[in-house]
């Protein structure tokens, strides 16, 4: 285990000089664009952590403040405060320039810049750090990852939590401490790039809808309850209105067009609009304003999804759409399995492989996971052990390990490792889980399960993280249960998309408010461009219960060879509660097959 130095400071390496705008919010909730911003805290800081500005403020949001028993701003407290809008420049004056840093900063920004949006502007940050991102880097010999106990673990003093200026003055703390800690590691600081958006709209609720979808519409019958109905085109009654009726008789009012969709209203047919385009291609039935009308005046009854689930299909050996290449067991090729009575040798230890192709790279992880160990991505605070395959001597990172005296081993040490001491990860006790293992959640007690995918810092290609929500038959229910990079959450908000750094992202699915017809979430990569996943190597999946909790399970998967997507994990529905399966399951075809395996309609 990395044993990195108790005296922490801020650190010179050129890399990490950069003008820092630390920021700290509290909201009315947790969903940006229907939640306000209540509070606001900017701490500045130059390349040498000297501070040259802060600004703190109370917002006036103009709705309920939600949870007061948590942030303590009543109604009375807020009343006489500004609006977003009156300070937006101040705050643009402060943020502009500089690199955002907050703890879980993708909620920070999302909050910032649905606040700009409204006062008609756009957030002014060019890029941003996550502290927590980065600590899940360093791997600190912590409980969990939350603001408080990195705090303690840095050395900063927290006295009021929750209260934005206290919470940015200890986040300056944990700035200081991570950078310090990175630095020692030789970690690259995980910046993400955030160009200007101005497509932030105000949060608009998508009402579920309580009926199964019945199917299309016949020309001449009725509507049924649950059918999916599109609108597009100019309208005489106003589109808003047109859909509250729609929602109120029983209607689900999509904003796409796809194979699962009932009936298109349109006052013009002869438009060359995408979804007329796509209602054609896919034999959608149209109907005008009028018609549509006067038949939702006597809509039918439809199916409650309460009712019971059609039984699901029969599951092939991988259960995924598609034609998926040959599964491979890089532990075959000619290394024997670990005796049962040994398999446990290195439980608790982390062991990072270097070098070698990716097949052997592979093979040398699915060893150090049948010995009991976790396989790392990245050189962290908690890898006890590092393999050197051939050609390993050159990568960057020895000269790192060198320094922080880590043990090293060539690929013989995987035959029959003997571990030399009782070195053990005591703060991650996340459960190891091989391709294909099973386990049962706990209970998420009101709080979201998050699946975290990791790969190597120095990753060349882009990879984008998706999630698919499933109904029993292993389809969507609508485009709208695809969620990625464009559609980064589900319209009821259950199923979000967040991407904490350049190599690490993240789908958040709160179980409790899962519809009944989602009997799984499958978590998927693909990769941007023609690189496969020999390029990539092994990509590192994490669960948490709460996104700054400490791991449930853990799971380092390696695709063969040629794949450009991969299947990491589900979560599915087994009774009453939920399990995570970690898949590992690769395929030569890229996203948007893998998303059309799924019913997803989607465009080249």
């Amino acid at each position: 285990m990395a044993a990195l130095s108790p005296s922490l400071k801020w650190p010179t390496t050129l890399d990490y000089v950069h003008d820092w705008v630390l920021v700290d919010i509290e909201t009315s909730g947790l969903r940006p664009g229907r939640d306000r911003v209540l509070s606001l805290a900017l701490l500045r800081l130059d390349g040498h952590g000297r501070q040259t500005g802060e600004f703190s403020t109370l917002f006036n949001p103009g709705c309920d403040p939600g949870p007061v028993q948590i942030h303590g701003l009543t109604p009375a407290r807020l009343a006489g405060a500004p609006t977003f809008e009156e300070i937006a420049p101040q705050v643009e004056a402060l943020l502009g320039g500089g690199v955002m840093v907050a703890h879980n900063a993708q909620f920070d920004y999302d909050f910032l810049a649905h606040e700009f949006a409204r006062a008609r502007s756009f957030a002014p940050v060019s890029s941003r750090l996550c502290t927590l991102a980065l600590n899940r880097l360093i791997g600190p010999a912590t409980s969990d990852l939350k603001l408080g106990t990195l705090a303690a673990y840095y050395g900063v003093r927290q006295e009021r939590a929750h209260d934005a200026r206290d919470d940015v003055r200890v986040l300056s703390g944990v700035l200081r401490g991570s950078l310090e800690a990175a630095d020692q590691l030789g970690l690259s600081l995980p910046l993400l790039t955030c160009p200007p958006r101005q497509d932030y709209r105000p949060y608009v609720p998508k009402t579920p809808c309580a009926y199964r979808n019945p199917g299309r519409w016949t020309v001449g019958g009725p509507l049924v309850q649950g059918m999916k109905v599109a609108v597009t085109g100019d309208t005489r009654v106003a589109r808003e209105d047109l859909i509250v009726r729609s929602v109120a008789a029983g209607l689900n009012m999509v904003t796409s067009v796809s194979g699962q969709t009932s009936v298109v209203v349109t006052n013009d047919p002869g438009a060359a609009s995408s979804k007329l385009r796509r209602a054609a291609t896919e034999g959608v039935p149209l109907i005008d304003e009028s018609a549509y009308l006067r038949l939702l005046e006597n809509v039918r009854p439809g199916q409650s999804k309460g009712a019971a689930l059609p039984a699901p299909m029969p599951r092939g050996r991988a259960g995924m759409p598609g034609s998926a290449t040959t599964a491979r067991n890089p532990s075959g090729a000619g290394a024997p399995s670990p005796a049962d009575g040994v398999a446990q040798l290195l439980t608790g230890r982390r062991v990072l492989v270097l070098g070698g192709t990716h097949e052997e790279a592979a093979a040398a992880r699915v060893r150090v996971v049948d010995f009991g160990a976790s396989a790392a991505v990245n050189l962290s605070a908690k890898v006890t052990d590092v393999v050197v395959l051939p050609g390993g001597e050159s990568d960057r990172r020895m000269a790192r390990i060198a320094l922080l005296g880590l043990r090293v081993h060539d690929a013989d040490w995987l035959v029959a490792p003997a571990p030399s001491g009782p070195v053990v990860n005591e703060s991650d006790a996340a459960e190891v889980l091989v391709r294909g293992a099973v386990i049962d959640l706990p209970d998420p007690d009101g709080t979201a399960w998050t699946v975290t995918a990791a790969w190597e810092q120095h990753t060349a290609c882009a990879i984008d993280v998706v999630a698919f929500r499933l109904d029993g038959h292993e389809r969507v229910a609508g485009d709208e249960d695809f969620i990625f990079y464009n559609a980064p959450e589900h319209p009821d908000g259950v199923v979000r998309l967040a991407t904490h750094s350049p190599t690490e992202q993240a789908v958040t699915v709160d179980l409790e408010r899962l519809p009944l017809e989602v009997s799984r979430v499958v978590v998927a990569a693909a990769i941007d461009g023609r690189a496969t996943f020999s390029d990539v190597g092994a990509i590192e999946v994490t669960a948490t219960r709460g996104i700054a909790a400490a791991p449930t399970a853990r799971a380092t998967l390696d695709a063969a060879t040629t794949e450009r997507t991969m299947l990491l994990a589900e979560i599915y529905r087994r009774g009453e509660g939920w399990r995570l399966r970690a898949m590992g399951q690769g395929y030569d075809h890229g996203l948007v097959a893998l998303a059309r395996g799924y019913g997803v309609d989607v465009d080249e």
